[in-house]
């Protein structure tokens, strides 16, 4: 039961509320708009968390003088881990990034100095930890290939040794790879890896012995692509991301890409936490993936999108990327993008630098996870039609709640300064996030700190129940609004 305190706070910003005017949401007669996948909300580890190598260096108190520290590579037994991973299933892991393209597989246990032409070295161990952790944790491998190089002949051609290698030892293990990228971002070849002149006759060279290896080696791992990062709006750039799906669209059975905000200071970026409730810092993600639907309608129609590498800054994320102020990204960016066709949405990264849904030490859920927990609690595949729609301050979506056959869940974010409200006509559960301020690194549900308890249990997840009227949202307040009782036929 809420406090009297905080029942008094509430009628009052009811009152204050309707200052602001209120929509109306019919819950059990909002039409069905899209489906994600079972997966949708999913996220990354990097290639190089695997292997351990330098990786983007978090802030820490002190201020930021270097790019990159070195790190072990992760435990992916760890149990504290695993048990909040396993909160997040069924989700896609994506083992890739930028160290990945020049990665070399070494089919053996033990590690070593990478021979010439790869920067890392990726051990069967490493490997078979990887499997263990999708399996343990209901979450299917998506990976990419090294590009190095190393992985090419006299005549710079990519190589197919090492991807039937890795395919090799996986399907020994009775296990198998769910999607995979030929690359991570070859619309950035020169900095990734790939050989000084890359262009996309090159890439769709590449991309076609690839696919080939592929059909053969492993022909229902799904290929994806082309994983790129660009919008076009670099005409200069010698690889575009038209060009690039162009050369690989008769092979794709998914259309991916990557999508930051920015860039953060580690990579030249600004860091300004003024424009984290911005409208139009919410809108660059639609604009993305507005741009690569075009593309996947004129090179590949029918197939899905995956955002398969995001977050709110590029280069480990902003200072604020592990605070309460970077949830009001990640759910619009889940929702607007639920709502506007993409399929799949992975997170950079599960644990690693700012940017991590965990710390990367410790595994300690940081703001953002609570927020994807709340998620895939509440918010299943059905996509409905919230009428409100992404209008901020106030923007607010609807899916089908996953626990309750006809039951709507409505996801309210208020990223204004002032009081905002709904009116619903029946009952419903609520679940709201708040913290003691913006930029705090903890965030509370109806109230209450979330933490995990003795033996890393996760916290009682529950709702207060809320009588059929107006709802007021507190500012900078994200809520879930589960309705059992909608009855919607779309969620039957």
């Amino acid at each position: 039961m809420a406090s009297l305190r905080t029942t008094i706070l509430m009628l009052m910003l009811l009152a204050a509320s309707r200052a602001f005017g209120q929509q109306t949401i019919m819950p059990g007669t909002i039409p069905r708009i899209a489906e994600v996948d079972a997966r949708f909300q999913s996220y990354n580890v990097e290639m190089v968390t695997v292997t351990g190598g330098r990786f983007w260096k978090p802030y820490g108190a002190r201020p930021h003088r270097s790019l990159y520290a070195e790190r072990p590579p992760i435990d992916l037994a760890n149990r504290r881990l695993r048990e909040l991973a396993t909160a997040l299933g069924p989700a896609y892991i994506r083992v890739s990034g930028s160290w990945a393209n020049a990665t070399y597989f070494a089919d053996s246990d033990q590690s070593g100095p990478p021979p010439p032409g790869y920067r890392g070295v990726l051990t069967r161990t490493q490997w078979r930890g990887v499997i263990d952790f999708a399996a343990a944790v209901n979450a299917r491998i998506v990976t990419s290939f090294a590009v190095s190089a190393g992985n090419r002949g006299a005549s710079g051609v990519w190589r197919s040794q090492q991807a039937e290698h890795l395919l090799a030892y996986t399907r020994s293990l009775g296990a198998h790879i769910a999607a995979v990228e030929f690359m991570n971002e070859p619309d950035l070849a020169p900095q990734n890896a790939a050989p000084s002149g890359y262009d996309a006759a090159a890439y769709g060279r590449d991309f076609q012995s690839f696919r080939d290896v592929m059909k053969t080696a492993s022909p229902e791992t799904r290929i994806a692509g082309p994983g790129s990062i660009g919008d076009g709006a670099d005409p200069s750039s010698p690889l575009q991301p038209r060009d690039l799906v162009a050369a690989s669209s008769g092979g794709l059975d998914v259309i991916s890409y990557h999508h930051y905000g920015t860039i953060s200071p580690r990579c030249g970026g600004r860091d300004r936490p003024a424009q984290a409730l911005d409208e139009t810092w919410f809108l660059r993600g639609e604009t993305a993936l507005a741009f690569y639907k075009a593309l996947r309608d004129q090179y590949a129609p029918g197939k899905p999108i995956w955002l398969t590498e995001t977050a709110d800054a590029a280069c480990g994320g902003n200072r604020w990327d592990a605070t309460f102020l970077d949830s009001f990204r990640y759910l619009d960016q889940l929702g607007r993008l639920a709502k506007s066709g993409a399929s799949v949405v992975m997170h950079n990264t599960l644990t690693g630098s700012d940017y991590g849904l965990l710390e990367e030490r410790t595994f300690a859920p940081r703001p953002n996870y609570w927020a994807a927990l709340l998620w895939r609690r509440l918010m299943g595949p059905i996509v409905l039609d919230a009428g409100a729609g992404a209008q901020a301050p106030l923007l607010v979506y609807a899916h089908c709640d996953p626990r309750n056959a006809g039951g709507v869940t409505v996801l309210a974010i208020n990223a204004g300064a002032k009081p905002q409200a709904l009116t619903l006509r029946l009952a419903t559960m609520r679940y709201t996030l708040q913290a003691p301020h913006l930029q705090s690194g903890s965030v509370q549900l109806n109230g209450t700190t979330l933490s995990l308890r003795k033996n890393d249990l996760l916290p009682e997840i529950a709702g207060i129940p809320t009588t059929p009227g107006a709802i007021a949202f507190a500012p900078r307040s994200i809520t879930f609004l589960a309705i059992p009782e909608a009855a919607n036929p779309a969620c039957q």
